[in-house]
C-alpha cells in the first residue's frame, strides 16, 4: 500500500479523495493555486504545496509543478480526481517514468478511449452498439456535409478531444451545418488543443445513462450498476440518480454487460464509466467512455455501499477486487444534485462572490460533499461547483421528498452569489421527473418556459408543484 499519496486537485473532489486516503491509513499531500491556499483540502491534508497562480495552466494543468511537488514530498502516487489532468495520458506516462503511480487507467488507455472518434471504433469493433456517424475524426466540412447526409439529421458535432460537455453542437438542418463545424471546430481548438471532430447522429427525446466499472490489475471486472443522468444543461449534468428509473431489466443487464464487454476489450484497469444514449424505442448505444472518476459517483456509492475512491487506490497498488458481480447488490434509491455558483435566469452563468453563510443540510441518509465555507471566496478561475447534496431512501418518491427537504435546509448568501438551488427545487417538482419520463431537454423546456428562473422555493407555486 502507498504510504503518501498527492491529490492532483481542487475543491470538493479533492477532500474527498483526501478523506479515502485518511481512512486507509495513506499520508496525503494537498497542491494548491494561490486562489486556493486556505482551501478545506489545504487545512485537511498532512501537506500542502503550492503549485502557481490562479489560472489552472500555471498551477492545477502545470504537469512540472505537480510532478515537482510529487517527488519532493516522497508521494508515491497521484490521483487526478476529475478534470484538470485526469484524462491525459501525457501525465500519466510522465508519472510513471518518475516512478510514481498514477491512480487511473494506463496511458496507452487513455490515450485510445480519449481520442473519442477512435474509441467509436474500437468499441464497435468489441461489439457495442455505437450510433451511426464517422468512424474517424472529419478532415473537412465537406465530409462531414456528406456524412450527415448519409446518417440522417439530426446530427451532433462533437470534439474528438472533448469532455464535461464542452465542444459539442446539434446540428438539424443540412444548411445549418457548415457554420456549425466551423464554430464548433474553433471551440474545440480554444479549449482543447485539438480542432479534430466527429459526427453521430442525434437522438431526440434521449435519456443519459451511465455504467460504472471497476477492473484490477488481475483480469477481474464489474460493474456496479447504472445512473440516470439526464437532467444537464448545456450537456453538463445538473441531478443524477441510481438505479435509473423505468429502465427494463431486460436493457439494464445488456447496457451493463456491454459495458463490462467493453472494458475487457482494451483491458482497462481502474474505475471508469461507459455512457450510453438511450433512445424513445428503447435501444441504447455508446456515447463516450469516461477514464475517470464522475462527479455523480456518490449516488452509486449509495446504493450499493462500495467506496469507489477506496477501490481505485487499492486497485492502483495492486490488489485484486475483493468482490464479484454476484455480491454487488443496489438496494433503495440515491439522487445527487449539484449545487452551483450560477444564476439559472441567466442561463445558468458563473456567479462568483465572497460567501458569507454556507449551511448544509443534515438529517438521515443525507450526503454532502463540499469544500465551501463561510468567508470563502468563490473566484472566476475555477468550476462553479460548491456542493453535492446526495441522498438515500427505500424508493424513488421518498429520495425525491428527502432531498426537497435537504436543499430547502440549505442555506448559501454572499455578496453577488446566487446557486441552482431553487432550480433544482423546480425541477424536483416537475410532473415530467416524478413520473421518471423526462428527458436530456427538460432543462430547456423549463428554459423556455421561464421556469428555471424566477420563483424562489418558497413561493406557493414551488410548494404546491411539490
Amino acid at each position: 500500500m502507498f504510504s503518501t499519496v498527492l491529490v492532483a486537485n481542487r475543491g470538493e473532489i479533492a477532500l474527498r479523495i483526501a478523506r479515502a486516503c485518511r481512512e486507509l491509513g495513506i499520508r496525503t499531500v494537498a497542491v494548491h493555486s494561490t486562489a486556493d491556499r486556505d482551501s478545506a483540502v489545504v487545512r485537511f491534508a498532512d501537506e500542502a504545496v503550492h503549485i502557481g497562480p490562479p489560472p489552472s495552466k500555471g498551477s492545477y494543468l502545470s504537469v512540472p509543478a505537480i510532478v515537482e511537488a510529487a517527488l519532493r514530498t516522497g508521494a508515491q502516487a497521484v490521483h487526478p480526481g476529475y478534470g484538470f489532468l485526469s484524462e491525459d495520458p501525457d501525465f500519466a506516462e510522465i508519472c510513471e517514468a518518475n516512478g510514481i503511480t498514477f491512480i487511473g487507467p494506463a496511458p496507452h488507455v487513455m490515450q485510445q478511449l480519449g481520442d473519442k472518434a477512435v474509441a467509436r471504433a474500437v468499441m464497435a469493433e468489441a461489439g457495442l452498439p455505437v450510433l451511426p456517424g464517422s468512424r474517424n475524426a472529419l478532415a473537412s466540412s465537406a465530409e462531414a456535409k456528406e456524412t450527415a447526409r448519409r446518417t440522417g439529421f439530426p446530427v451532433i458535432l462533437k470534439a474528438v478531444a472533448g469532455g464535461g460537455g464542452r465542444g459539442m453542437a446539434v446540428v438539424r438542418q443540412p444548411e445549418e451545418l457548415p457554420r456549425a463545424y466551423n464554430e464548433t471546430r474553433a471551440h474545440a481548438r480554444a479549449v482543447f488543443g485539438d480542432d479534430r471532430l466527429y459526427l453521430e447522429r442525434f437522438i431526440e427525446d434521449a435519456r443519459h445513462i451511465e455504467v460504472q466499472v471497476l477492473c484490477d490489475q488481475h483480469g477481474s471486472a464489474v460493474h456496479l450498476g447504472e445512473r440516470d443522468c439526464s437532467v444537464q444543461r448545456r450537456h453538463q449534468k445538473l441531478v443524477e440518480e441510481a438505479p435509473a428509473p423505468n429502465l427494463p431489466d431486460t436493457v439494464r443487464e445488456a447496457m451493463c454487460a456491454a459495458a463490462v464487454r467493453g472494458a475487457v476489450a482494451v483491458g482497462y484497469v481502474g474505475a471508469g464509466t461507459f455512457e450510453f444514449v438511450l433512445a424513445p424505442s428503447g435501444e441504447f448505444h455508446l456515447m463516450e467512455i469516461n477514464c475517470r472518476l464522475q462527479v455523480e459517483h456518490p449516488v452509486t456509492e449509495m446504493v450499493t455501499g462500495i467506496d469507489i475512491v477506496r477501490e481505485q487506490i487499492l486497485i492502483a497498488a495492486g490488489l485484486p477486487l475483493s468482490f464479484r458481480q454476484s455480491e454487488i447488490v443496489a438496494r433503495g434509491v440515491a439522487v445527487e444534485c449539484r449545487v452551483n455558483a450560477e444564476d439559472p435566469a441567466r442561463d445558468f452563468a458563473p456567479a462568483p462572490g465572497l460567501l458569507t453563510e454556507f449551511v448544509p443540510p443534515g438529517g438521515p441518509f443525507v450526503r454532502v460533499d463540499t469544500h465551501a465555507y463561510p468567508g470563502w471566496l468563490i473566484g472566476p478561475d475555477y468550476d462553479s461547483l460548491l456542493a453535492k447534496t446526495v441522498v438515500w431512501a427505500p424508493d424513488r418518491q421518498q429520495a425525491i421528498a428527502r432531498m426537497d427537504r435537504a436543499l430547502s435546509e440549505f442555506r448559501v448568501d454572499g455578496g453577488g452569489v446566487r446557486t441552482t438551488l431553487p432550480f433544482l427545487r423546480r425541477t424536483l417538482a416537475r410532473p415530467e421527473f416524478r413520473s421518471a419520463t423526462h428527458t436530456t431537454d427538460l432543462v430547456a423546456t423549463m428554459s423556455a418556459e421561464g421556469a428555471a428562473g424566477g420563483a424562489e422555493p418558497g413561493d406557493p407555486a414551488v410548494v404546491a408543484a411539490g
